[in-house]
């Protein structure tokens, strides 16, 4: 059986069971598609929490972060995580307390105005759009490799396929098909951490193999000095030493955390369990789930990076691995013979005998059409002709794209046909489960905070529903534009943005609300538009339009100026809040309600905000 055949039979077998539950958990009311109907129980819960949270960006991009950055990329492991702290810490208790199935909707009757209620849609369609394309990049890439088709095509199929089941299950269908995507990509990710680090270093954890001592050349030496000599020997700095300065690592770190906690998709996950207690446990659940991905990454990390280099540096093409001509037909890595003697060479600036080096800056090369004679494709050592290849200022010869390395490494490790199957079929779960979980927080957005509750009040439940799948499609189909053409060189730093944006706009409004009582609604309106416009414009500037690098504000690359808006955000609230009042009477005391700890919801909460002083359509 060949190795094709068998990623196939992994991933139709995991594809059905997901249509499967999702047809079996279709939505039947308004409540089922927005809440599951209230009933997850905290444990399901928690592991479509960490299938929901561990998206294309954790799973597919993440390691290869680390394997490039090394100690740099921690930002992503501390910012996430941390925040997933803040989140359950500061954030959904309350939330579900208050009793809203959205963020909107709690912003909106918090804030007692439709204006307040209409910015917040519009801050998360920003925000979970920016999310999902980085999703759906992820299941392009995967797709592009599996059937050796282009990234383009393998987006279109992922979004048909996360259309099936989440526009049409909603929350209840998404809920259960997440729970065994988990288990898929648990599986996925830890299976080959454990084969790798015992060829490698001979130990079954791979936690401990990553600070154990390196085995796989016969020697003793521990396996991060071997990492750090290997990359010091090649001209790059050492992988355990930050290259990234501190402000710029404390801000994006700073937006990742803040960003996390006002994320509308994770947080509606909350409001599928009974209780405040359910919610505690759920989360608690949560963590345990995301802690055995998370902890495994750096590991995949550092074992790729080893691997890559020992398998490619220095061989003759003619003699590379078959791996290596499976992911260069598909733009995956590339190798452009730049001094003309048929081997690979990968190197840093400090390899001094190979001229003045500068690594492709995540800047895939361009590729000729695939229909043109082979003749214009190949170069005379062999390799697959680029457009890099004429750029003298760029003497390495090897690409490779961060999003590639949790794929190639079982490749590159020699593992088990099955083991790269289960794998394959991983990274497709976790991008299409957190595109599913996306994708209904923007159908929700509009069809239950916009239409049914500013647009058309007397909207009928089923027909909020078709608006809701309405909406579905038409998000998936932007989201697969940009998918096609994304933001950024590669999924994390796609997903980054998204964070930012969140950090800028719903942490503050949803903290301030929560913890704030006399926070009034011309407050949390400026200070929401106010803290998205600051970072949307940079993120545009130095992202889209390519500002100059001179310009950041203190060194602050757009993955962390997020940071900067949630503190401007802050500013903007307190300081219209000073001029315009306190918010009204009964909105405190709505507030101060959701810190008393009790069992059963009050009349307080209960109640809907009256003409003198709730919704003023404004």
């Amino acid at each position: 059986m060949t190795q094709d055949t068998l990623n196939f039979i992994f991933i139709g077998l995991s594809f059905a069971l997901y249509i499967v539950i999702a047809a079996r958990s279709r939505a039947g009311s308004t409540e089922e598609y927005y809440t599951a109907g209230g009933g997850v129980s905290p444990f399901a819960n928690g592991m479509a929490t960490a299938a929901d949270w561990m998206s294309a960006a954790t799973f597919i991009s993440m390691a290869g972060t680390v394997a490039i950055s090394g100690y740099d990329a921690s930002r992503f492991l501390m910012g996430w995580t941390g925040g997933f702290v803040l989140l359950t810490v500061l954030m959904v208790p309350y939330l579900r307390k208050f009793g809203k199935a959205t963020v909107p909707d709690f912003i909106g009757d918090r804030y007692y105005s439709k204006l307040a209620r209409g910015v917040a849609v519009i801050c998360a369609i920003f925000i979970c759009m920016t999310y999902i394309m980085g999703q759906m990049r992820g299941v392009g890439v995967v797709f592009s490799q599996l059937f050796g088709i282009s990234i383009p095509f393998g987006v279109l199929i992922g979004s048909a396929i996360v259309f099936a089941y989440a526009g049409l299950g909603g929350m209840k269908g998404i809920t259960y098909t997440q729970v065994a995507q988990y288990c898929v990509m648990a599986f996925a990710y830890t299976i080959p951490a454990v084969f790798i680090a015992m060829a490698m270093t001979g130990n079954v954890i791979p936690q401990l193999g990553l600070i154990g001592t390196y085995t796989a050349d016969g020697g003793g030496v521990p396996f991060l000095t071997k990492l750090n000599a290997i990359n010091t020997e090649l001209g790059f700095q050492e992988y355990t030493s930050g290259k990234m300065s501190t402000v710029n690592m404390f801000c994006i770190t700073a937006a990742l955390m803040c960003g996390t906690a006002g994320l509308p998709h994770v947080i509606v996950r909350f409001f599928t369990v009974k209780n405040v207690r359910s919610v505690r446990r759920s989360a608690a659940w949560t963590l345990s789930f995301i802690a055995v991905i998370y902890l495994t990454a750096p590991t995949i990390g550092a074992f790729s990076r080893v691997n890559l280099i020992e398998n490619l540096n220095g061989t003759a093409y003619v003699e590379a691995p078959g791996w290596f001509y499976e992911f260069e037909a598909t733009g995956q890595m590339a190798w452009v013979d730049k001094n003309g003697d048929g081997r690979i060479q990968y190197a840093g600036p400090g390899k001094s005998d190979m001229g003045t080096f500068s690594v492709f800056q995540g800047k895939a090369p361009v590729y000729p059409t695939y229909d043109a004679p082979e003749h214009q494709r190949i170069g005379p050592s062999g390799e697959r002709l680029l457009a890099s290849k004429a750029d003298d200022s760029n003497p390495n010869e090897l690409w490779f794209g961060n999003d590639i390395m949790v794929m190639a490494n079982p490749y590159m490790a020699g593992l088990p046909m099955w083991v790269i199957a289960l794998l394959m079929a991983g990274c497709i779960a976790a991008a299409l489960s957190t595109a599913a979980g996306l994708l209904l927080v923007l159908s929700t957005s509009i069809s239950h905070d916009l239409m049914k509750k500013i647009v058309k009040p007397d909207l009928s439940d089923k027909e909020e529903v078709s608006y809701a799948r309405a909406a579905s499609f038409v998000a998936l189909g932007v989201a697969a534009y940009f998918g096609i053409n994304p933001p950024s060189a590669f999924i994390a730093q796609t997903v980054a943005f998204a964070f930012g944006l969140a950090a800028s706009s719903f942490f503050p409004t949803l903290l301030l609300g929560i913890f704030s009582s006399k926070m009034n609604k011309q407050g949390a309106i400026a200070g929401m538009l106010a803290g998205i416009s600051f970072t949307v414009a940079y993120i545009v500037y130095f992202q889209f339009l390519e500002g100059p690098a001179d310009q950041l504000l203190f060194g602050i690359t757009p993955e962390g100026i997020g940071f900067i808006g949630m503190l401007i955000n802050f500013a903007v609230a307190f300081t219209v809040k000073a001029f315009t009042g306190d918010a009204p009477e009964h909105i405190q005391e709505m507030v101060a309600e959701i810190h008393i700890p009790s069992a059963k919801k009050t009349a307080v909460l209960r109640r809907e905000p009256q003409p003198n002083g709730g919704i003023d359509g404004t």
